[in-house]
């Protein structure tokens, strides 16, 4: 004769949700991370029309308009080197970028060889144009 066993009363076997709500996010994080977007900007057949050579182009100024002042003389830089220029051509450079954007940012390098007045003499014609975001800079040398 067989005996069975006498299960304990209690809670009815019952499935574990944790295990299966890690998994399922874990899938999830995977399929995000693995997928592929397709470009569909790239896959569009769209022709545009040629841009109008006659049409005026607007001039964006430089972020940041670099103004050498040495003991020899002046020097601009309007993007990646800066050029020997004149007080003149410094007038009439400060004037064009002066119609173009008020609010142009003049970072004014002085060397500690410079005399007082040529930086003066800068300052003067930033204000005389209407310049009035300036950074002066002591340079190295």
């Amino acid at each position: 004769m067989a005996r069975k066993r006498k299960r304990p009363e209690g809670d009815p076997p019952a499935l574990e949700m944790t295990p299966m709500i890690d998994v399922v996010f874990q899938l999830l994080i995977y399929f995000i991370v693995t997928i592929k977007p397709v470009d569909v900007i790239t896959n569009l057949d769209v022709f545009r029309p040629a841009p109008d050579p006659n049409a005026p182009k607007d001039e964006k100024p430089p972020s940041m308009v670099r103004v050498g002042v040495f003991q020899n003389g002046y020097s601009l830089g309007l993007g990646a080197d800066d050029n020997p220029i004149s007080l003149e051509g410094l007038e009439r450079q400060l004037g064009r970028l002066a119609a173009v954007n008020a609010e142009q940012t003049i970072m004014i390098t002085v060397s500690a060889a410079a005399e007082h007045g040529k930086l003066i003499n800068v300052l003067d014609l930033c204000a005389m144009n209407g310049l009035k975001s300036l950074s002066v800079v002591s340079a190295a040398n």
